[in-house]
């Protein structure tokens, strides 16, 4: 059977594409689209003058030669097939007419679906799908539950799995994209500047909007999949989707396909977990992708900050270029552009080359043909000032290569400290469980920056009448819920700098770099009493100097 594939494989003829590259393309394309039009429409026949009739007006050749031409190399590339028309023979002199009535061949038909998928790719513009977050959330609970049971139903698993990796897939393929289209959007010059206003307001919510999901669900989704791991569930329900996909092989092929289909699962898990979960010296590319949404809005502000520059009437060197372009093409003859040369470049001739009245009369008395090689043309005569002599290489000793081993243990000590300073800082603001923020304490100056950091991830999410809000840091590291209380109470946050004060909440910030049994095994805190939850009232944080 592999002989039979090879073989199958090595015989593809792709002559069906070559219309795309011979001249009169464009009306081989009209030409496939009307065979495509008429298999829509149940119509398995076509005959010259119909497909002449269906062309577009403007791109209509002027007879119908031309079209029976382009029939012909279609059927000789096998696009099309054709057959003998005897519907329309009354008499024995039209069994002598060349008469033919075409249709589409597999191969014509599966060449003009490629072309179809190519142009809607590169049609895509791209989108960030949000809700496309929300699904593969919820996707990963629902595996969550079906690894938790004693024996996992196979058919779940696999609904669970494909969906799961439907919606990532597609939210990877429309987030490429996406970012790809707002690239060469931010690179447009030519473009109308109200439009391009308009349309920035619109594109920097959205972007905005997708970024506070990509942080509040992006963290989410990174636990989950962390958790399946920890638990060593997702081999085993990989492997019941694989079995589940192989179950309708052949008995022989039984074990290869279920191994295939093993491995391309793993390879989509694998992917699903290296694009929202950092590894070591790799960064998760959502996270890259937040960075590229981030840095794309203050692309789109110099942008805009260009346009209206220009409005303004200062121009850059582009304009300047273009503007020189439009005088020289307005100059009445050569002399008049050579001299906007000069003017504009600065590029004058050499002056120690310049050819005296008397030389220039010797070659107006005897000119030399331009075609002379240059060693039996007459020679030049050149000012002896002109000559260089001896060497140009620096004198002495070569410089001794600096020893950088000082600097580079300074930056090692720098960078040691520095780590230990904010796993410090960290150990500093784990809670163990809820407690009131004025309980913290006093706070170090590398705690109470981080601390700040958390605190800005959590209120980015605050909206009006939230109750609690979840928030994960940039780096994945930590995880703050802060709940606001009704009560009244006011919070005092001591640092070296002075008193940060503000509505007391509760707030629970973990470290996400220890494992869940770490921290279930960790001694539980004095209980805390919760009081009724505010709903009007979101942190508002003021600092006392």
């Amino acid at each position: 059977m592999t002989s039979e594939i090879s073989q199958t494989a090595e015989s593809v003829d792709y002559t069906p594409f070559a219309h795309l590259t011979a001249p009169n393309a464009p009306l081989y394309r009209q030409v496939m689209r009307a065979f495509l039009a008429a298999k829509e429409r149940f119509a398995v026949h076509l005959r010259p003058e119909d497909v002449y009739a269906v062309l577009d007006a403007g791109d209509r050749p002027a007879g119908l030669e031309a079209v029976t031409q382009a029939l012909d190399k279609l059927v000789e590339w096998g696009n099309l097939r054709a057959d003998p028309d005897h519907a329309r023979v009354t008499a024995v002199e039209d069994f002598y007419r060349r008469r033919f009535i075409y249709q589409l061949t597999r191969a014509g038909e599966a060449a003009e679906a490629a072309l179809g998928t190519y142009d809607e790719v590169l049609g895509r513009r791209g989108e960030l799908q949000a809700v496309a977050l929300h699904d593969i959330v919820t996707q990963l609970r629902a595996l969550l539950v079906i690894a938790a049971e004693d024996e996992p139903d196979p058919a779940k698993t696999y609904v669970a799995l494909s969906v799961l990796t439907a919606r990532f897939t597609d939210l990877a393929d429309n987030a490429r994209a996406f970012m790809g289209s707002l690239q060469r959007t931010i690179d447009l010059h030519d473009i109308e500047v109200e439009a391009f206003l308009a349309y920035k307001d619109r594109l920097i919510q959205y972007l905005e909007r997708f970024i506070q999901d990509l942080i509040t669900l992006g963290g989410r989704i990174a636990l989950l999949i962390g958790e399946l791991e920890e638990q060593e569930r997702v081999g085993p329900l990989l492997r019941l989707a694989a079995a589940r996909e192989a179950a309708d092989a052949a008995p022989e092929d039984a074990g290869r396909a279920e191994a295939v289909a093993y491995e391309r699962w793993a390879a989509r898990w694998s992917g699903l977990a290296e694009w929202f979960v950092s590894g070591e010296g790799r960064e998760s590319q959502a996270r890259l992708l937040r960075g590229r949404a981030l840095g794309s809005i203050p692309q789109l502000l110099a942008v805009v900050r260009q346009l209206n520059e220009r409005r303004a009437g200062r121009s850059d060197r582009s304009a300047d270029f273009r503007t020189l372009a439009r005088w020289f093409a307005q100059a009445p003859d050569d002399e008049a552009r050579h001299r906007l040369w000069r003017v504009a470049f600065g590029l004058y001739s050499s002056r120690h080359l310049t050819v005296d009245a008397d030389s220039l009369a010797e070659r107006t008395a005897s000119p030399e043909s331009a075609a002379t090689p240059w060693s039996e043309a007459r020679s030049l005569r050149i000012s002896p000032q002109l000559r260089r002599t001896g060497s140009y290489e620096r004198r002495g000793r070569p410089r001794r290569v600096a020893d950088r081993g000082e600097a580079k243990r300074r930056l090692a000590e720098i960078a040691a400290r520095q780590t230990e300073e904010t796993r410090r800082a960290r150990d500093r603001l784990v809670t163990d469980g809820p407690v009131r923020l004025s309980r913290l304490g006093g706070l170090d100056p590398h705690a109470f920056q981080l601390f700040l950091r958390l605190l800005g991830d959590a209120l980015a999410t605050w909206r009006p009448g939230t109750i609690t809000t979840v928030a994960t840091s940039g780096d994945g590291s930590m995880e703050i819920r802060l709940t606001a209380l009704d009560d009244g109470s006011t919070a005092e946050v001591h640092t070296s700098d002075g008193v940060f004060s503000g509505p007391d909440h509760l707030i629970d910030i973990v470290d996400l770099t220890v494992g869940q049994g770490d921290r279930a095994a960790a001694p539980p805190s004095a209980p805390v009493p919760l009081p009724a939850p505010r709903r009007d009232t979101a942190p508002q944080l003021t600092e006392d100097r």
